[in-house]
């Protein structure tokens, strides 16, 4: 992989098969932040082969962790991880620069050693993503915040003391980065209007198995009871729950090229709100058991989404939807609440033929027939994706620069995408 990559995918085939779903790049990353609560050795499974993966790794090798990789299926690699010799709280810009999920590792550190000092997080311009939840959250648990020279350094030698907090929205990293902070803090902490993504549900489960004591994740309200320490426990295993925005990708590949796709090891229940879309827009969805079969319409029916934090729309699969939207028959709204540039791709799915019209956080998309190929260049990951799914469905050939977005976040890509018959190609 390299920064000049491109894809040239050839449409017009309909996708039939079957795709196996992958472990969650966001329940992955704050996955191996929380292996630094622990000197226990833990072993994670299915942990996606993307470059967001390889980053953190990298870092956590760089703040003496130890990281093997000790296999790789479908569903992502095995890592075996142990973060007994610590070396270092610092987190270069190198790192953080590419990938905002390191901002994840501010609450483990600064509770298992009491200092972190970390460059600013960079990561897909989506729109601001503001890290004052996780500083707030922080310093109202006793550390000390100072802000120059673009690093945050946070100090806390006594420890962290547990404290009641709120969030003004529902940030996810926010919940995730301080839930991991209070494992180790004094007394109780209690997180109101918390996030209740199922990746916060995961990592409650993973930090509990190394010890903590983490009580009501996936509701509003998380209450943390601090730990002196975590045991230094052998064979803590933990499998990264299936990838409900990959799920949801795959789903709108099908809705976008009329195909017949079913989807293996997924949990269908996480993605209730993409699924009874495409269902509105005209798919046909049968599940059973960890198993969803969609078959795309002939062409799909105008509707409008609305994005909105889980249970609702979830924004990373917006600008797929808006792929799928831009052939629908009718007259399609899409209203982004989450992140204010997230309509971005508006402006390179206009080049395949699109009549897109985006203004503040709505677009409005009048849908066509066809879409014709030509080349284009990815804003950001999710942005990527849904440029690939609609060079799938448009006619001749698609050239897409700027993949290393879409590497940030999907396993094995153009592998599964072959495998459905689609002829896409890295060059």
């Amino acid at each position: 992989m390299n920064s000049s990559d491109r894809y040239q995918v050839v449409g017009g085939q309909p996708l039939q098969g079957e795709v196996p779903i992958s472990g969650a790049k966001n329940a992955a990353l704050p996955i191996l932040a929380a292996a630094l609560l622990s000197p226990a050795e833990t072993v994670i499974h299915a942990t996606p082969a993307i470059r967001d993966i390889g980053v953190m790794i990298a870092i956590l090798q760089r703040l003496g962790a130890a990281v093997d990789v000790l296999d790789e299926s479908e569903t992502g690699r095995t890592l075996r991880i142990r973060a007994d010799g610590l070396m270092t709280p610092e987190v270069g810009s190198a790192f953080t620069r590419e990938m905002r999920s390191s901002i994840f590792l501010m609450g483990p550190l600064l509770a298992r050693t009491g200092l972190v000092r970390i460059a600013y997080p960079g990561g897909c311009a989506i729109g601001s993503r503001p890290i004052d939840f996780h500083l707030r959250g922080l310093e109202q648990m006793g550390a000390t915040i100072k802000e120059e020279h673009g690093f945050i350094e946070a100090e806390a030698p006594g420890g962290l003391v547990g404290t009641e907090l709120y969030l003004d929205f529902p940030s996810v990293g926010a919940t995730e980065n301080l839930m991991m902070a209070a494992v180790l803090a004094k007394g109780t902490t209690v997180i109101r209007n918390a996030a209740r993504e199922p990746e916060i549900v995961d990592l409650a489960e993973f930090c509990n198995k190394l010890g903590a004591r983490i009580q009501g994740a996936g509701h509003d309200l998380i209450q943390i009871d601090g730990v002196d320490r975590l045991p230094a426990l052998t064979g803590v295993e933990h499998a990264v729950i299936p990838d409900r925005i990959e799920t949801a990708t795959y789903l709108c590949a099908a809705a976008i090229t009329g195909g017949d796709l079913t989807l293996t090891g997924v949990r269908a229940n996480q993605v209730v709100a993409v699924s009874a879309k495409l269902g509105e827009m005209g798919a046909q969805i049968d599940t059973a058991g960890d198993r969803m079969r969609i078959r795309g319409p002939k062409r799909p029916r105008a509707a409008d989404v609305k994005t909105l934090p889980y249970p609702g729309y979830p924004t990373d699969a917006q600008p797929q939807l808006m792929a799928v939207l831009a052939m629908a028959n009718g007259t399609s709204i899409i209203t982004e609440t989450v992140f204010e540039n997230r309509l971005q791709v508006a402006g390179e799915l206009k080049r395949l033929g699109a009549q897109v019209r985006t203004e503040g956080r709505t677009a409005v998309i009048k849908g066509v027939e066809r879409l014709t190929g030509a080349t284009v260049v990815c804003p950001a990951l999710r942005e990527g994706m849904a440029l690939v799914l609609a060079g799938l469905a448009a006619e001749g050939q698609t050239v897409i620069d700027g993949i290393l977005h879409v590497d940030r976040g999907y396993h094995h890509l153009e592998q599964k995408l072959q495998a459905v018959g689609a002829q896409i190609e890295r060059v």
